[in-house]
């Protein structure tokens, strides 16, 4: 599994350990989002900044739109079905997305591409950026409803 990070607060007034982690996890700014693999070292450093972050398994038609959307190659352009068949094993985007969440692949291993995916904020906002998802609110853990979350901050060109 995978998961997929997004940044919700911002820097103002936080300890130097968090924005530290922040820094290492490579959420710098809000409504930045990473995609990490799934293991104790990941784990502990979402944990620690649970206050600022939202983060869940991600699954790979979301993955797979995300990269087509959303993902940057290091000049700047977008990542095609044509690119990513070129520089892995993979015949397409939805094929390298379902090894990235089943952890056989790293999202970082294709060449040349940005490890963070800038997003829109959410349709209809965050359900609130000072509680946890538990208490009905946009912070933590949320399982697979970051899913949902993510497709609302995809933006649809029309």
């Amino acid at each position: 599994m995978s998961y997929a990070a997004v940044r919700v607060r911002g820097t103002v007034n936080i300890r130097k350990d968090i924005k530290d982690t922040l820094q290492m996890l490579r959420l710098n700014r809000v409504n930045h989002c990473v995609i990490l693999p799934n293991d104790p070292p990941t784990e502990g450093m979402l944990r620690k900044v649970k206050d600022y972050i939202t983060w869940g398994e991600l699954k790979p038609e979301v993955l797979a739109k995300l990269i087509l959307k959303r993902g940057r190659l290091e000049d700047g352009t977008g990542i095609k079905d044509s690119y990513v068949k070129k520089n892995t094993k993979f015949g397409s985007i939805i094929a390298f997305a379902k090894a990235v969440c089943e952890g056989k692949q790293k999202f970082t291993d294709l060449k040349l591409v940005k490890p963070v995916i800038r997003l829109h904020p959410p349709i209809k906002g965050y359900e609130g950026v000072k509680r946890s998802f538990i208490e009905g609110g946009a912070l933590g853990y949320r399982g697979d409803n970051i899913n949902e979350l993510l497709d609302r901050m995809i933006f649809e060109e029309k």
